[in-house]
């Protein structure tokens, strides 16, 4: 016979005798007690600094440098900037060849006396970054702009230690003329508005230093050279002192292009 294993079943736990429901949470009272508690366990502030302590020390009358009090610069008088925005006005009322650092006025078409001279868009030029021209120059806008660029990176830094420079003295702008005024020779660049020639430059403490005077030896060469040579870029030829007699006591820059590069000597 054949006996049956009967597989028993785990005893079941038996039911509890009451409903498990959640524990009821703490009153208020408890509740601000742990908070307490949390509130103990917090660390310590930082004791103030010197600086500070050295700050609320301050008189009072003294409240710009308190450290309640913003440090923003204080407001320029409504004079004062009324007078500024006067002359921003101004400024740009005189602008030429859109730029506010060139002022001067509009001319316009310049003819020539013969085939090859004359300006389209001409200007007279004033005054270029602060520095005054004396006398205003007339030009086309290429090389206004390009006295611009040379006046800010290399006429003003060149002088810094002996300027500012406030004025520039022109030997020659416009005039339709042939090179060096030979008969039969080549229209000059002057002829085309191209061109500028600068003979002095004056300090703000009103020395004047000349190219004729102030090339040779001295102190006075070192920020005459820097000025000039830096002028190798911005025009396409410049002329000074070393190149030839006609240049002797002038610097001559002019904006026209060759296709080997810039022509300095």
């Amino acid at each position: 016979m054949i006996a049956l294993a009967v597989w028993a079943s785990p005893a079941l736990p038996a039911a509890p005798d009451q409903s498990l429901r959640p524990v009821q949470r703490p009153g208020p009272a408890a509740a601000a007690e742990t908070l307490i508690d949390a509130a103990l366990m917090r660390p310590s502030l930082r004791p103030l600094s010197e600086q500070i302590a050295g700050l609320a020390a301050r008189p009072e009358t003294m409240a710009f440098l308190s450290p309640g009090t913003s440090l923003r610069p204080w407001l320029r008088p409504s004079e004062l900037e009324q007078k500024a925005m006067a002359r921003k006005r101004q400024q740009r009322k005189g602008a030429v060849c859109g730029d506010i650092a060139i002022q001067g006025d509009a001319v316009g078409h310049v003819p020539g006396k013969i085939k090859a001279c004359g300006i389209q868009d001409a200007v007279r030029v004033r005054s270029v970054s602060g520095v005054v021209l004396s006398p205003p120059a007339l030009m086309n806008c290429k090389t206004a702009l390009a006295l611009r660029e040379w006046t800010d990176n290399g006429l003003k830094p060149a002088f810094r230690q002996r300027g500012p420079v406030v004025e520039m003295r022109v030997a020659a702008h416009y005039a339709c003329r042939t090179r060096n005024n030979q008969a039969g020779g080549r229209v000059s660049e002057h002829g085309k508005g191209n061109a500028i020639d600068l003979s002095a430059f004056t300090m703000k403490d009103g020395e004047v230093i000349t190219v004729l005077n102030g090339w040779g030896k001295g102190t006075t060469l070192r920020p005459l050279r820097r000025a000039y040579n830096r002028a190798c870029g911005p025009f396409g030829t410049t002329l000074g002192p070393d190149s030839d007699g006609y240049h002797k006591d002038h610097f001559h820059f002019d904006t026209a292009s060759y296709r080997s590069g810039p022509y300095c000597r």
